[in-house]
């Protein structure tokens, strides 16, 4: 399908409709050139004192502060990692050394596996875990519920800025607000919201964010924000040496340098492609608004063609406002796999299953199958919804 965006990402150039982007965005030219540039030029370490290493420690410092700048945080409460999966494991391990048994967690029923399954790892030493119950079928998140379920021994609240199944997008500040409200953190996991939504930590007023570059047009990378007066309060399996004020402290290891600089392309191409090479948070904010300029119309008219389609049951919010443009459905008579087969025969990629968002299929009664999901971005075209559309026509 033709696109305008083509000149800059090129897989879009065969063709193909690739409407699954949940599971990791197609990457720009800038992402591709700085990956090249930085492993041609000297893979090595950081912290000596030759040209390649100085380069690589700079990419280091760049990327945690361009990563900061993306979340709207300082530098030093940003982790870099292997993905957000991880970090958050590494946050549970932590978390596990500082609870104690009695105390509560609550997860909402939206969420990705990656920001339930650590904290589930907690029941084993008596930490309960409660489970934020969405409203079905729209799949929203109410606060009041929220509410009903917190106690003086909440300890964590985790929700999603936007839930990869359905596409819901809860109001995470009201939640992490009732969670100070009873002296708890809160987790917000923005993977599947940050290549739709800017992340704003501070004004979210989050404790632990993630988000993972991949999902951002960029290199298989996780990063997690951690406010910056907890950072020392967390124990971590760390190195002795490391400090433990560190941001190193959740990253052992070696970087991923050459992913780090394709991040930092990535983020080029978000401010000198959509936001008009304004610098900084700025040109941040107007590339977002960009994107929602350029989603908003695709969000609108694939929600009115799901939900008029005489053979799609379509789960989630059934209005544009409160939710991006993720759709999850089904065709009742057929296996979500087999619908998903039949597309990719008609150069349609959607994904099928339950995406880790086991609570949420569970909470629909879609559990082991799952459903169809169609996930969009700014570079999709209403041409790639036609086919999608004639793709659903044409199944037997």
């Amino acid at each position: 399908m033709s696109t305008p965006f083509a000149e800059h990402f090129p897989a879009l150039r065969s063709g193909f409709s690739y409407l699954d982007n949940a599971a990791g965005a197609q990457v720009p030219t800038h992402t591709l050139q700085a990956l090249t540039d930085f492993l041609t030029r000297g893979s090595c370490n950081v912290g000596q004192p030759y040209a390649a290493s100085v380069r690589a420690t700079e990419v280091k410092a760049q990327a945690r502060a361009a990563t900061a700048e993306f979340l709207h945080c300082q530098p030093e409460e940003v982790m870099l990692g292997t993905s957000a999966t991880a970090l958050t494991f590494q946050l549970s391990r932590a978390f596990s050394r500082v609870f104690q048994p009695g105390d509560e967690i609550v997860i909402s029923e939206l969420e990705h596996e990656s920001n339930a399954s650590p904290w589930r790892w907690l029941e084993a030493q008596g930490v309960g875990v409660k489970v934020w119950r969405a409203r079905w079928p729209e799949g929203r998140l109410e606060p009041a519920d929220l509410r009903a379920l917190l106690t003086p021994r909440t300890r964590l609240v985790a929700v999603t800025a936007a839930a990869n199944s359905v596409g819901t997008a809860p109001d995470v500040a009201a939640a992490a607000e009732l969670a100070r409200s009873v002296g708890a953190w809160s987790i917000i996991d923005a993977v599947h919201a940050s290549p739709h939504l800017l992340p704003d930590v501070k004004g979210w007023g989050a404790d632990f964010v993630t988000f993972s570059p991949y999902k951002v047009f960029g290199p298989h990378l996780g990063c997690l924000y951690v406010r910056g007066e907890l950072l020392p309060r967390l124990p971590a399996d760390k190195l002795w040496f490391v400090p433990d004020d560190s941001p190193q402290k959740f990253e052992p290891g070696t970087a991923n340098h050459e992913g780090l600089a394709g991040w930092l392309g990535s983020l080029r191409y978000v401010r000198e492609v959509l936001g008009g090479g304004v610098p900084g948070r700025a040109g941040l904010e107007q590339a977002f608004r960009r994107i929602e300029s350029l989603e908003r119309p695709l969000l609108e008219s694939t929600l009115e063609r799901l939900r008029a389609h005489q053979r799609v049951k379509l789960y989630g919010p059934a209005e544009a406002k409160g939710r991006v443009a993720t759709f999850c459905f089904n065709v009742p008579g057929l296996p979500p796999r087999a619908v998903a087969e039949h597309l990719a025969r008609h150069e349609v990629g959607v994904a099928a299953g339950h995406y880790y968002a086991t609570l949420a299929m569970q909470g629909l009664g879609l559990m082991p199958e799952g459903a169809v999901r169609v996930s969009l971005l700014h570079y999709n075209t209403q041409a790639d919804v036609d086919r999608l559309m004639a793709g659903l026509d044409s199944l037997p």
